[in-house]
Parts: C-alpha cells; sequence; structure tokens
C-alpha cells in the first residue's frame, strides 16, 4: 500500500476556516509574513500554515478573508478534499510567483491532514505505522558582506554542537574558508545557482565552486552550476555530493535532473501537496534516492510539522529544519540541540510547538 494510500480514505468534516497572520523580523533582513489556515469541524481544529514568501500575497488573503469556507464545508474522505483543495483558485489576485500557488495548496492539505487525524483520534505516526526518529539538523546561515566568521562563531559559543548549511558567495575569502574548515560544523554547502532575480542570488563562478568543493571534501554540495562549463568541470568528480533544492517540486522534477541525485531536498510545500509528497516519498524510497527537508521561514506550526516528517522519512540527514530561533542573530539560551528528540502531539499532525 503506497503512503497516500493509508491517509486518503480518513474521514474529514469540515464546518468553516479562519485566517490568523503572522509576522516577525528574520536573520535575513526583511519582515516574514506567513499566514496560519485553521480547519474547523466537529469541535475540533486542523491547522496548516502558508509560507508564501511576498508580503503582499499574505495581506490579500487575510483581507479577502475565508472565502472558499462555503464550497469547502461538509463531510469528505481526505483524498477527496484534496482534490476539491486542489481544484479552486486559492488566490484573491494572482500570486506574485506561480510556485506560491503549491505553498497555498499544502496549507490547506497539512490543515486537512491535522484535521482528520484529529476527528479519528489518531497521530500522523501511529497512522502510517512509522515510529518517529530523533530528527538530526542543521542552522542554515549566510556570513553577511563581507562574510566574516562571526555568525559562526556566536552560535558555537552557545552551541558547540551546532552543524551548519551555509550559502558561499564570491565575497568568501581563503581566510575564511580555512577558519570555517577549521571550526568542523559545516554539513552542507548551498550555491543558489537556481535562484535568478533573489537577494540570493549567487552567479556561477569558479574560483569560489573550486575553492569550497576542495576546501570541504566532505560536504553536501547543493544547487550548483552544472550547465556552465568551468563550474561543470570543477564538479565533474563530485556528482555522487551533489544534491537539488530549488528544482524538486515533483517526481518528474526528480527525473529530470542532469544525472541520477543520491540526496534531494523534499520541502513538503514546495511539492505543493499531500498526495504529490507522499508519492515523492515512496519514489524516492524505491530508488535509492536519499532525501532531507528544508525550512521557509515559518512562523507558526509549519516548522514543526515539517519537522514531523523529517522524523518519519529521513531523520538521519541534514534537515535544514532547525528550531526557528536559530533564525535570530543572537538565539536565546536553552534551544533543543541536535538531534532533535521526537515530538509528536497526541493526535494530528503537530510537532510540539517547544521545537
Amino acid at each position: 500500500m503506497s503512503t497516500f494510500d493509508q491517509l486518503a480514505a480518513l474521514p474529514i468534516e469540515v464546518d468553516d476556516y479562519t485566517l490568523e497572520g503572522l509576522r516577525a523580523e528574520v536573520s535575513s533582513g526583511f519582515e516574514r509574513l506567513s499566514t496560519v489556515v485553521h480547519l474547523t469541524g466537529g469541535g475540533l481544529e486542523g491547522v496548516g500554515e502558508d509560507v508564501v514568501y511576498d508580503a503582499e500575497d499574505h495581506v490579500a488573503l487575510q483581507e479577502a478573508g475565508a472565502v472558499h469556507a462555503s464550497v469547502l464545508s461538509g463531510r469528505f474522505a481526505l483524498g477527496e478534499f484534496c482534490e476539491l483543495v486542489d481544484s479552486l483558485d486559492l488566490f484573491p489576485a494572482a500570486p506574485k510567483r506561480e510556485v506560491s500557488r503549491l505553498y497555498r495548496r499544502w496549507t490547506f492539505h497539512s490543515a486537512a491532514l491535522d484535521l482528520a487525524l484529529a476527528q479519528a483520534g489518531e497521530p500522523l505516526w501511529e497512522r502510517l505505522g512509522r515510529e518517529p526518529r530523533p530528527v538530526t539538523f542543521v542552522v542554515s546561515l549566510r556570513l553577511g558582506e563581507p562574510p566574516t566568521l562571526d555568525p559562526i562563531s556566536r552560535r558555537l559559543e552557545s552551541y558547540p554542537t551546532l552543524r551548519f548549511k551555509l550559502d558561499p558567495t564570491s565575497s568568501w575569502t581563503p581566510e575564511l574558508i580555512s577558519a570555517l574548515v577549521a571550526t568542523g560544523a559545516v554539513d552542507s554547502v548551498d550555491f543558489k545557482s537556481l535562484y535568478t532575480g533573489t537577494i540570493v542570488d549567487q552567479p556561477p563562478d569558479p574560483v569560489l565552486y573550486t575553492r569550497v568543493v576542495e576546501a570541504f571534501p566532505d560536504v553536501w554540495i547543493e544547487d550548483p552550476d552544472v550547465v556552465t562549463p568551468e563550474t561543470a568541470a570543477v564538479l565533474a568528480s563530485v556528482h555522487d555530493r551533489i544534491t537539488w533544492d530549488a528544482p524538486i517540486h515533483s517526481i518528474d522534477d526528480i527525473e529530470a535532473l542532469p544525472f541520477p541525485p543520491k540526496m534531494v531536498n523534499l520541502k513538503p510545500s514546495r511539492i505543493g501537496g499531500l498526495p504529490k509528497l507522499c508519492a515523492t516519498y515512496d519514489y524516492c524510497a524505491e530508488h535509492g534516492i536519499g532525501a532531507y527537508s528544508g525550512g521557509q521561514f515559518e512562523l507558526g506550526p509549519g516548522r514543526g510539522q515539517a519537522q514531523y516528517l523529517a522524523s518519519l522519512f529521513h531523520p538521519d540527514t541534514p534537515n535544514d529544519l532547525a528550531p526557528a530561533p536559530f533564525n535570530q542573530n543572537d538565539p536565546p539560551a536553552g534551544l533543543p540541540v541536535s538531534p532533535l528528540a521526537p515530538a509528536p502531539e497526541r493526535v494530528g499532525f503537530r510537532w510540539d510547538s517547544a521545537t
């Protein structure tokens, strides 16, 4: 039985939904907005978090309100409800980015999964027959401009066992790279070659690639440029260390990669729906492809739900799912360290908010 087949027949009763706006200043220098969907039925509630990146898309959603409440009300099987959600335009105005449609679809699917499991009196792990396991995580950072070791050093002073995923930039000097190597705390690097028109763009730079690939012979290399001849040549002998994130929205995207991957980053919201996500987990397991997951600056229940899925499907990989306070410039004391102890709530699709 496929993973989604274990969930599709769950009955769900929906009466209404409400929207809750969240906002916070995050470490990358922008104000993050997200929206929590509270799906209610039979006196119970399911939640999902919309992690669309553009603030105006959240504002438009929250101002419009629960415009689909009457359509989504009723009794369904979970699979039927997901199909109904997929048939709706969830944006009052066209989104700034087309990928945002996937993010919002996942929001409603995850809220429905939470509600259906709550109404069934079951936790997700029990329904799937998968025991939650401790979740290994890394902290994702950029090192500023000009880049310094300070963001790493400050965190290691308080949390000496932390591991990191870093975004190399052309401004990284050999001295900085040597200092990073000396920490022994880098698990992965993200060249972000597939982002264009964003604040995190990094053009293909063969000098940077050579320095980083040679200095870190054991780390994962995410989203490098394997098309530009100069950078492709640097990477030719390390394909088994290359992972992919930004292009992965479906099984088709995995199959379209330039060479079969050893590892991929499966962000639930980027896959964009519960049936698709389950099918992608199954596909990776069947084809011997490792998986990890990444956060998207969640401010509410979305981070815990991603940690929950990691605990069931890929707990031992470098999940970019550190507890949200690690995104702060000065993380507070007392945060949980890797690996995160399993923290599923008694029923539903929720992870203890303390993580």
